[in-house]
């Protein structure tokens, strides 16, 4: 079998927004290279300084090269049918995709990832990059961060595994790495290849792009693969996965961004096979003013304006609203003619069968019932904003390093950012904010964990926009 060990040079990290630098291709067959594919490209966007100190591919050696768009015909059949090997094959073929995809040519290939292989193979090793197998096996140096330099490297690691691991061992764990999971025939298989093992939002389309479903996780990737592996012993993933015609990501910085765009993106695409986060419409609380002898139910769309008067849980019907107090009531001992929930005079139902302590006849006075009813309510309380204003959460994966700042106000989502200075133009694609009950307790979780830690995510920075301060939250 022919394969193409392949290394590229880059801007960046970034498959869809940053470009290759340099191509570096070596044909092999029968253990032999047989041709080369060695180039730079102009990448049509400016190198970073870092960039081009790790890999010494400067600004003036690309200026004269050609863009991928002008050898990407001989690039393609070079490539062939080959199988392509890499270290770190989703950034490679990733690249590799979205370059041929701006040249209007549709790629695909076989893969095999070398980084894979290496965990498989060594797992007590805590490293496997090429600087950390080349020394680990007394590998030829090559011209390191330069694409042919690489390649050969790679190669070198190739050919050291198949002299030294079992070859039955070595073939067993790449026909493992070449199985992949029963993907719908409608689906491009190269997308498994782009999606990154990151924390963010994946969306479903099926016939016409119509949403069929939305999730989140802190792997992406192994999460989506998950729908497939399982489509065929559950019955609503095979329904699923019959209908899927293509998918789309959104990474996250970390799972609370996750949780926030994928409530946010549910209520406002309406997937038809997500039941969860979908429940939309007008909210109810309890409130129950300092004079008034019960508490009343009221709208709460406007909760973030309510600061003086507080609110008692948040409910999506009245009927849902008076079931909760009806329950407190029952379990307190409280009277449920006094609370509103009963009509009549003199003793109420609930004196009569015992649960009452009997305000309604006298035998606790009021004050001493509406203490205990307004403690037992309590409980419920909607916390307020605690803030004068907008924050931003930082949150981020890599130490301590904050990569997204998710700005809020009054328990809204008003978006994500990378950086602070571009605070005013976080808003949700001019649609309308409003109070979303679901986007509420994701926030009230995060903050009642008190920035600890949550599946590899730390949300350690609040900021209060506007203002060098960094705020506290306040007592209710």
């Amino acid at each position: 079998m022919i394969k193409v060990f392949l290394d590229l040079e880059t801007t960046g990290t970034r498959t869809t927004r940053d470009r290759i630098t340099e191509i570096a291709a070596l044909k092999v067959f029968d253990g032999e290279v047989v041709e080369r594919f060695v180039q730079l490209v102009n990448p049509g966007q400016p190198i970073p300084a870092q960039i081009q100190r790790l890999t010494g591919i400067t600004e003036a050696m690309v200026e004269d090269a050609p863009r991928f768009a002008d050898l990407a015909d001989a690039f393609y059949a070079f490539l062939g049918d080959a199988e392509l090997v890499a270290h770190n094959m989703r950034f490679d073929y990733g690249f590799l995709r979205n370059e041929f995809a701006r040249a209007d040519i549709q790629f695909r290939a076989r893969t095999l990832c070398t980084l894979k292989l290496s965990r498989r193979l060594a797992p007590e090793h805590p490293h496997h990059n090429l600087d950390a197998l080349i020394e680990r096996y007394d590998l030829p140096r090559q011209a390191r961060h330069r694409a042919e330099g690489d390649a050969e490297a790679l190669l070198a690691l190739w050919q050291h595994w198949q002299t030294q691991v079992d070859e039955d061992h070595f073939a067993t764990l790449l026909a493992e790495q070449r199985r992949m999971p029963s993907l719908p025939s409608q689906l491009d298989p190269g997308l498994m290849q782009e999606i990154p093992e990151r924390p963010g939002v994946y969306l479903f389309y099926g016939h016409n792009r119509l949403p069929l479903y939305i999730g989140k996780s802190i792997n992406l990737r192994a999460r989506v693969l998950t729908h497939f592996h399982d489509d065929l012993s559950q019955d609503r993933k095979m329904r699923l996965t019959q209908q899927i015609q293509d998918l789309e990501w959104h990474e996250t910085a970390g799972d609370l961004g996750a949780q926030l765009l994928e409530a946010r993106l549910i209520k406002s695409r309406l997937p038809i096979m997500n039941r969860r986060l979908r429940r939309q419409g007008g909210l109810m609380g309890w409130q129950w003013p300092a004079g008034e002898t019960a508490p009343r139910l009221v709208r709460a769309e406007e909760i973030a304006g309510r600061k003086d008067e507080p609110l008692y849980g948040l409910f999506h019907a009245g009927k849902e609203a008076r079931q909760a107090l009806k329950q407190i009531a029952e379990h307190h001992g409280l009277c449920p003619r006094l609370l509103g929930l009963e009509k009549g005079r003199g003793r109420c139902f609930s004196s009569q069968l015992g649960r009452c302590r009997g305000a309604c006849h006298g035998q606790e006075s009021r004050d001493a019932h509406d203490a205990r009813a307004r403690e037992a309510l309590a409980r419920l309380r909607v916390q307020q904003w605690p803030w004068p204003g907008r924050v931003a959460i930082g949150e981020g994966m890599e130490g301590d390093s904050v990569l997204a700042w998710h700005v809020v106000d009054q328990w809204c989502y008003l978006g994500s950012i990378e950086r602070l200075d571009q605070a005013s133009l976080a808003t949700l694609d001019g649609q309308p904010v409003s109070f979303d009950i679901d986007t509420y307790k994701i926030l009230r979780r995060a903050l009642d964990r008190d920035q600890a830690h949550d599946q590899g995510t730390a949300t350690r920075t609040i900021q209060l926009l506007d203002t060098d301060e960094t705020p506290q939250p306040r007592e209710d």
